[in-house]
């Protein structure tokens, strides 16, 4: 039998609080871990549709909060179709019908991000996954919400994106989402913990991610995600869980939509020629030790501005290496260049300063806005 796949994603997690965190400190010691892991987009709908394409929202029509029924199904081929095609049971328990693509699916669950008790909720769905998996392979994606939810009722419904008091109150903003993230660092350890008990971990992959971050107040104009595209959204955690891969961390910068290809170049699972070529690459000659060149990470969101909803297509961009990220911001037209090896807060515009490198990126970003 070939591995079942288990997708753990943490809504909302960020990659900083992941790595000082004693979980995830002994998780990224026993995987597969991604120091750079880039999202195309900081919301959910955008990013997810974008992990399970294997591409990025603006070649499959989910570019946006808005553009879940314009994902082009005929072109794109998603994960689960892929597995289903597979002889994979296919579940998964989610926030809300619009997060990811539905095709492929045998069992789409919803869960009430307000009541549920989603540690309950998914280690029922383990338990469920064991009885199935001596028969079936299968591949779960579990949806931990809890972040989102308090951000939504703590933060979105509270203040506005420009709201002097939330910015000013630094200090507690990250207080208030360190609560979340060790909410979640209890849910996971139990989830693994269950897991391990079921014995599930010996024939499954099991892949631990977020699909973006979430501000603190680190740039006024930005009370949660989706308007910008800094790394405090834009870089995710990821950490592959199974027995026959090397422990390492991957160092050199990667994408969210790498994650497709990889698992299933894994499980041996060629890609269907009928459909449209990915973005993303598999990852698994890196793992094993192959030099490969860096790719570059494009991402893009909507601002709302002065507006109380995003706009219906994106308009802030960029484009990001190891050591360089342009992002351009057509709703004013202006660009921003950052050194992350020396600037990872993006605190210095080195827009007029390394004119040769903003040319450089600004043709790549063109390209892949070009081309889509």
């Amino acid at each position: 039998m070939k591995k079942n796949i288990i997708i753990i994603m943490i809504d909302g997690g960020r990659y900083d609080y992941a790595s000082n965190s004693e979980l995830f400190s002994k998780i990224k010691s026993k995987s597969v871990s991604l120091k750079q892991s880039i999202t195309y987009a900081p919301h959910t709908i955008a990013a997810m549709h974008a992990v399970f394409s294997g591409s990025y929202g603006i070649r499959t029509g989910t570019n946006s909060y808005w553009s879940t029924f314009k994902f082009k199904k005929n072109e794109f081929k998603t994960l689960t179709e892929y597995l289903h095609e597979n002889n994979y049971y296919t579940q998964a328990d989610i926030i809300n019908r619009l997060i990811i693509p539905k095709q492929g699916f045998d069992k789409f669950l919803v869960h009430d991000e307000e009541r549920d008790d989603l540690t309950k909720r998914h280690e029922e769905i383990l338990q469920n996954m064991k009885e199935l998996s001596n028969k079936n392979n299968f591949f779960l994606y579990l949806h931990y919400s809890n972040i989102h939810t308090g951000i939504k009722n703590e933060v979105l419904n509270v203040y506005q994106n420009n709201s002097e008091e939330f910015f000013n109150d630094l200090e507690g903003n990250k207080n208030r989402y360190q609560s979340l993230f060790e909410n979640a660092e209890v849910y996971l350890e139990s989830i693994l913990n269950k897991i391990y008990q079921l014995n599930l971990d010996r024939n499954s992959l099991i892949l631990i991610m977020s699909d973006h971050g979430v501000s603190t107040g680190e740039k006024f104009g930005e009370r949660a995600y989706g308007a910008f595209c800094y790394d405090y959204t834009l870089r995710t955690f990821t950490y592959f869980l199974t027995n026959d891969l090397p422990k390492i961390e991957i160092t050199q910068q990667t994408r969210t939509i790498d994650f497709m290809p990889t698992i299933l170049d894994y499980l041996g699972i060629s890609l269907d020629k009928n459909y449209r070529k990915l973005d993303g690459i598999s990852l698994l000659p890196i793992i094993k030790g192959e030099t490969i060149s860096e790719e570059y990470a494009f991402s893009e969101t909507g601002n709302p501005v002065n507006e109380k909803k995003p706009p219906k297509e994106p308009n802030v961009r960029s484009i990001r290496t190891s050591k360089w990220k342009l992002i351009f911001n057509e709703h004013n037209d202006t660009r921003e260049l950052y050194d992350l090896e020396s600037d990872p807060g993006e605190t210095k515009n080195l827009i007029e300063i390394n004119k040769e490198i903003r040319e450089n990126l600004n043709v790549k970003l063109n390209k892949i806005i070009n081309n889509a």
